[in-house]
């Protein structure tokens, strides 16, 4: 169980998990990974991304009791959250894919607003956040693969979710390298952490030239629409 416990006199400025083996040395942490803006980086993009969620939430709910229902982001035939519901890659576990990001990213914010609070949680749990947050990237992979490849429509909530799992991803596996949770050696924790920023830079240009190549019809106006 996690524990509240005062923090030390220098914070958490060197990295060594309870728990954890002894792969990164003794030595201090990039600014990110440090509790407190590590902490606020869990919020804002757990917030950003359970409100994403929640709006598909309400609009599926919407198109449920009124298959008519226009969603607010049904823009044309290639950006609609309201045609994106209707494919079987919306509910890939039998149920919305919305829902999961509604528990996801409250646990995430949970996290965060705890490492405010001066919670210090154990090595499982860190294990465990890191293993839920890797999946969720991966289906947020597959979703958006899904989207440009094979159903051809932008849903912009979603996007906003892709968004927010990026820098999500990246940091909270950068944090958990250099705190001892994941093994590494010293110097490839610091190159990594080092990295952080330029790594969630590169993915979110991957993404939008994906997009671009996948509708450039569209944005060179060949498309007829």
């Amino acid at each position: 169980m996690p524990s509240i416990s005062p923090a030390p006199a220098r914070g958490d400025a060197t990295a060594h998990e309870r728990g954890a083996g002894a792969t990164v040395a003794e030595q201090p942490l990039p600014p990110m990974t440090r509790d407190r803006p590590f902490a606020w980086l869990l919020i804002i993009t757990g917030v950003v991304g359970w409100l994403a969620s929640g709006a598909l939430v309400l609009e599926k709910l919407a198109v449920l009791k009124d298959p008519s229902h226009v969603t607010v982001c049904d823009v044309n035939p290639w950006i609609s959250c309201g045609q994106v519901m209707q494919t079987w890659q919306s509910s890939v576990f039998g149920f919305p894919n919305m829902f999961i990001g509604i528990v996801a990213f409250a646990i995430t914010i949970t996290t965060g607003m705890g490492l405010l609070a001066g919670a210090k949680f154990s090595r499982w749990y860190w294990i465990g956040l890191q293993t839920g947050v890797t999946l969720g990237f991966a289906f947020v992979v597959w979703l958006w693969s899904q989207a440009l490849y094979s159903i051809h429509i932008l849903c912009p909530f979603c996007m906003i979710v892709w968004a927010s799992m990026i820098p999500l991803f990246i940091w909270v596996t950068v944090r958990n390298v250099r705190h001892g949770v994941i093994p590494m050696p010293a110097r490839a924790a610091r190159i990594l952490a080092d990295s952080g920023w330029i790594l969630t830079a590169l993915l979110y240009v991957a993404v939008i030239a994906t997009i671009f190549f996948a509708f450039i019809q569209v944005f060179v106006g060949t498309s007829g629409y």
